[in-house]
C-alpha cells in the first residue's frame, strides 16, 4: 500500500469515529484529489458541503473535482458564482481562467488570470499566461504592436500607460462587435452609415464630399446597452476605443479640465480610426443657461464645442459617441450639424431583441430546452440590464438547489420565468420623466421617437 493510500485509510478511519468533523473530511477530499481519485473526492466535498454549504474552499474543491473528471460545465457553474464574491479565493479565479480558456473565451480568461495573480503572485502559471498571450512587464515581445496590447475583460487594451495621452485614459481594442449586441438594428444601421461604410468605401464617400467621423448622441433609459453599443462599434471596425468618464476630465484647478479634455481629443486624433465615447455626457455638456454661477463649467462646455468642431479636418476618422439618460439637460449647441448631428433613441429591447439578449446571456451556461421567445413575452419593458438580472437570479437559485442536493442541474425556461416574475423593469421611472418632455418640450421633434415608443 502506497503512502497516499495509507493516509486515505487513516483519514477514513478517523472520520468513522468523527463523521461531523468537516475539516477532517475536507482534508480527506483534498488528499483524494491529489491522489488522482477525483470521483471519490467529489463525494467527500459534497458530504462536507452538506454540513457547511457556505464554505468557499469546499465549493472550490468541488469545482476542482468536477474539472478533473472533465465535467467542465459543472465546474463553471460554481466558479462563475465564486467570481462574483469579493472574498472569493484567488485559486477560484485561476481555475475560472483555465476553464474559460478551454472553452475558447480567451478575453475573459485573461481577466480572471490577472485577477488571480494580482491577489496571489505565487499562482502565476507561465504555460497558461503564454496561452493567453499575457506577459509580465519587462518581458520580451514579438513586435512593438504586441508590446502595446493585451486583452482584458473582453477587449484589447492598447497600453497600460499610453504615451499619446497625458490625460491617462487607456485606448482599448474591443473584441466585441455588433453580433454581440442583441437588437438595436436601427441604431446599428445609423452607425454603419456614419462611420463603418465611410471607412470601407472611402472613394465613394469622398466623391460626395463625405468624410468618416462625426458625432452620435445615444439617449434612453439606463441599462439598455448604450455603452455596450459604443464599444461594439469600435470592435466592428477594429478601431481604438477611448471611454471617457467625468473623473477623467474634471479638475479642481482652473483650466485643467479644459486641458484634460483637449488631451483626450488629441489622443484620439493620434490613434485614428478611433471611437471617442463620453458616458453621462450631460454632466460635461450641460446647458450654459443653467450654469450662471459657474464660469468654469461654461468654459468647459465651450472647450467641448470647439473640440467637436475640430480644425481643418482634424476630427476626420474619429467617431464621437456620447450617451446620456437626460438629453434635456444637454446644451442645444451640441445638436448643431457637424457635432452630435445624429441623435438616436435607445429604447428597451423589443420582443425579438429580448430573445436575442437572453440567448447571448445564457451562452456558455448549462441550459436545457429554453424557450427564449416565451421568456421575451414575459419580460416586456425590461432593459438589457434587467434581463441580465433575470439570468443572475435564476443562476443563484439554481446554485442553492445544487448545493443542497449536490447535483448541479441546467437552467430551464421555468427557472428563468420564475426569476423574471420576481423583478420589475427599471425603465418605468425614466419614461415617466421622458413623457413630460415629449409632451411639452418637443417643438423641434427631438423626442418624437419617445412619443412613438409610448404610443402617444
Amino acid at each position: 500500500m502506497s503512502g497516499a493510500e495509507e493516509t486515505i485509510q487513516a483519514l477514513r478511519e478517523a472520520l468513522r469515529f468523527s463523521p461531523e468533523n468537516m475539516p477532517l473530511r475536507k482534508h480527506l477530499a483534498e488528499t483524494l484529489l491529489n491522489a488522482g481519485r477525483a470521483e471519490d473526492a467529489e463525494r467527500e466535498y459534497r458530504e462536507a458541503l452538506a454540513g457547511e454549504p457556505d464554505n468557499l474552499d469546499l465549493k472550490l474543491g468541488l469545482a476542482r473535482a468536477f474539472d478533473r473528471q472533465g465535467k467542465s460545465s459543472h465546474a463553471l457553474v460554481i466558479v462563475e458564482e465564486l467570481a462574483k464574491r469579493f472574498d472569493s479565493p484567488p485559486r477560484a479565479a485561476l481555475l475560472y481562467a483555465r476553464l474559460l480558456a478551454n472553452s475558447g473565451d480567451l478575453a475573459n480568461a485573461a481577466a480572471q488570470y490577472r485577477k488571480a495573480v494580482e491577489a496571489d503572485p505565487s499562482l502565476a502559471d507561465s504555460e497558461l499566461a503564454l496561452r493567453l498571450d499575457l506577459r509580465p512587464s519587462g518581458a520580451p515581445s514579438n513586435s512593438f504592436e504586441d508590446s502595446l496590447s493585451e486583452e482584458v475583460d473582453g477587449r484589447v487594451r492598447q497600453s497600460w500607460d499610453d504615451p499619446g495621452g497625458e490625460a491617462g485614459v487607456e485606448i482599448e481594442r474591443p473584441v466585441v462587435a455588433f453580433k454581440d449586441v442583441g437588437g438595436m438594428e436601427a441604431s446599428k444601421e445609423e452607425i454603419r452609415i456614419k462611420i463603418i461604410l465611410p471607412l470601407s468605401h472611402p472613394e465613394l464617400y469622398k466623391a460626395y464630399g463625405k468624410t468618416a467621423g462625426g458625432g452620435i448622441l445615444l439617449y434612453g433609459p439606463p441599462g439598455c446597452g448604450k455603452t455596450h453599443l459604443a464599444r461594439a462599434t469600435a470592435g466592428e471596425i477594429h478601431a481604438g476605443f477611448l471611454s471617457v468618464g467625468i473623473s477623467d476630465i474634471l479638475d479642481m484647478w482652473i483650466g485643467n479640465s479644459e486641458k484634460n479634455l483637449h488631451m483626450l481629443f488629441e489622443q484620439a486624433r493620434a490613434n485614428k480610426p478611433c471611437v471617442l465615447f463620453f458616458d453621462e455626457v450631460d454632466a460635461l455638456a450641460a446647458r450654459r443657461s443653467d450654469l450662471r454661477g459657474s464660469s468654469g463649467a461654461r468654459q468647459l462646455v465651450n472647450q467641448f464645442l470647439a473640440e467637436t468642431d475640430g480644425l481643418e479636418g482634424s476630427n476626420d476618422g474619429i467617431l464621437i459617441l456620447a450617451a446620456t439618460n437626460a438629453p434635456w439637460h444637454l446644451d442645444s449647441a451640441f445638436r448643431r450639424p457637424g457635432r452630435f448631428d445624429r441623435i438616436l433613441f435607445i429604447p428597451p429591447p423589443d420582443l425579438a431583441a429580448r430573445a436575442s439578449i437572453l440567448r447571448i446571456l445564457c451562452r456558455d451556461k448549462p441550459t436545457k430546452d429554453i424557450d427564449f421567445e416565451h421568456l421575451a413575452k414575459k419580460t416586456e419593458h425590461f432593459s438589457g440590464a434587467d434581463l441580465k438580472a433575470v439570468v443572475d437570479v435564476a443562476i443563484e437559485d439554481k446554485l442553492r438547489e445544487a448545493l443542497k442536493s449536490g447535483v448541479p442541474k441546467p437552467l430551464s425556461t421555468k427557472d428563468l420565468a420564475a426569476s423574471a416574475s420576481t423583478l420589475r423593469p427599471s425603465t418605468r421611472e425614466w419614461f415617466s420623466t421622458a413623457r413630460n418632455y415629449a409632451l411639452y418640450l418637443n417643438q423641434d421633434g427631438s423626442y418624437d421617437d419617445v412619443r412613438k415608443y409610448l404610443k402617444m
